[in-house]
């Protein structure tokens, strides 16, 4: 018996599913976008909040983080207990409760409080929303469906940004209590989004509830329920223990969470956040320019982001997870090379210099380390542990978010365009990290995933293994005893003689080299 609302099948179900577990990132985007067009200005907002300094600025902004670190470890606690739609409802309704709190705030304290609140939702939505589209998406198109999350988020900041530039004109408390109370209709369309649809298939199978699972592959297949291709298999080994995140072994589970965690943080460590949340500070403080004209530049320059967000989700599902952060890594160090060296000569013209290649890092950031930090720890961690590693590297990403953003207007106070030089060096640093250590998860069944690391080594055996694959896509069908049941939701049933290739397509185990 069907036990959700929406009488949708295959692509039309999927296209559903996708589009509600992407709108969550679209609220993240909206705080970090409506955040950046308020502060920074003598506006209604500073004298409402009596002309907080750059320290509480910080506070004001990072503290968001902190919160959302709670709602990430939250779902450590209860995320595996209670599913991914139940998660996502909880968080959607703590996102409104903080929305309304926070656009009724008439002091700092009121304002740093429903900031922890809003943070909580979206900490809660950010570890979740990834994991539940990964369980859902089929493994030839999952790259492409998880990289919409990050064009949403920035599809978020656009709306925020100009939102709270509309607003920017007026001198009442309107001009940023509507822009910080605008994002509660979103998380409230979201709720009822959410009721119709099916739990994650996964989900159900790890909790031994097979015979529910079976009628939501078949759906998002597109198949009758009695197809060969919509199968059961059995949930692993009894509760989860703490313990299991530090083995090592065949299945190096300590090497997955740490190799998540470091995604993560890899992310904010580009100087992400830095552009998002600063953007026309930096255009003011740095380089000299008038408010409204800073509030301008920053808006075209979320809208490049938008642009470049759209680029990868052609490219992640053909040439793959490693090969994008390690460009983008490149792109960005040069990028912000650029503008130093731009800033560092101090003119109005080379400050409209170091304006277009902040426009040019918008755009290359869109292409690796917007989308990958989010979706890579689901695709990183076993059926059996994901919704922890997921969380934990959550709060970890939550966390640098909140060092870097309270340290960045200390920075620029100090040591202004030097700033810059610390992020270049950073972003440089991490091509040697992904290519020695990163494997590659395109066109994998989550299945697989158990076998990632089985090759062992310093580095796992992604050195070793020709572009980081360490595991040919269907190998979990032969490769266990008894066989692992496929649940591969294109609706293609693998066969035990079978594997897929790294263009995705079905062949003979002895044809793609592998002992039968």
């Amino acid at each position: 018996m069907r036990s959700w609302k929406y009488n949708l099948k295959g692509n039309a179900l999927l296209a559903v599913i996708t589009a509600t577990t992407c709108q969550p990132f679209l609220l993240l985007g909206y705080d970090q976008g409506a955040m950046s067009g308020i502060i920074g200005a003598n506006n209604a907002f500073r004298r409402d909040f009596s002309h907080p300094n750059p320290d509480m600025l910080g506070n004001i902004t990072a503290i968001f983080d902190i919160g959302c670190v709670l709602g990430s470890l939250l779902c450590y606690f209860i995320g595996d207990k209670l599913g991914r739609r139940r998660m996502l409802m909880l968080g959607e309704t703590v996102m409104v409760l903080g929305a309304v709190i926070h656009a009724s705030s008439y002091s700092i304290a009121q304002l740093l409080v429903d900031r922890v609140v809003a943070g909580v939702g979206t900490g809660i939505n950010s570890s979740t929303a990834p994991a539940f589209l990964s369980e859902c998406a089929p493994a030839s198109i999952r790259g492409g469906l998880l990289t919409l999350q990050g064009t949403v988020t920035n599809l978020g900041v656009v709306i925020a940004f100009w939102t709270a530039y509309a607003t920017s004109s007026y001198d009442s408390s309107f001009q940023w209590r509507f822009p910080l109370a605008f994002q509660s209709v979103f998380a409230v369309l979201l709720v009822f989004q959410i009721i119709g649809l099916p739990e994650s298939p996964r989900w159900l199978v790890g909790h031994d509830r097979s015979i529910e699972a079976g009628p939501v592959i078949a759906a998002i297949a597109g198949k009758p329920n009695d197809d060969e291709s919509v199968t059961r298999t059995n949930a692993a080994g009894g509760p989860f223990r703490f313990q299991e995140l530090f083995t090592w072994g065949k299945t190096q589970n300590l090497r997955r969470l740490i190799l998540a965690i470091s995604v993560q943080l890899g992310q904010q460590f580009t100087g992400s956040n830095m552009i998002n949340y600063y953007t026309p500070v930096i255009f003011q403080s740095s380089m000299g320019l008038d408010r409204h004209l800073a509030l301008l530049l920053g808006g075209a320059a979320m809208c490049t982001y938008l642009v470049g967000s759209i680029i990868p989700g052609f490219l992640m599902d053909r040439y793959g997870r490693r090969v994008l952060l390690m460009v983008c890594s490149a792109g960005l160090s040069l990028c912000f090379v650029g503008v130093t060296a731009m800033l560092s000569v101090g003119t109005t013209s080379s400050g409209y210099g170091a304006t277009a290649f902040i426009f040019l890092f918008q755009l290359v950031r869109g292409i690796g380390w917007l989308p990958v930090p989010w979706f890579y720890p689901s695709e990183l961690a076993t059926p059996r542990i994901r919704s922890q590693i997921a969380a934990i590297a959550t709060a970890w990403n939550w966390m640098a978010i909140f060092a870097v953003v309270k340290f960045v207007p200390i920075a620029f106070a100090n040591i202004q365009w030097r700033t810059f030089i610390i992020f270049a060096v950073l972003n440089a640093s991490f091509i040697p990290i992904i290519y020695f250590f990163y494997p590659e998860t395109k066109g994998l069944e989550l299945e697989d995933l158990p076998l990632l690391f089985e090759k062992g080594g310093i580095t796992g055996g992604v050195f070793s293994s020709k572009g980081g694959r360490t595991v040919q896509s269907g190998q979990h069908a032969w490769n266990s005893s008894p066989p692992v049941i496929n649940l591969d939701l294109s609706g293609e049933a693998l066969h035990d003689d079978k594997v897929h290739d790294e263009e995705g397509n079905s062949v003979d185990k002895e044809a793609a080299g592998l002992a039968v």
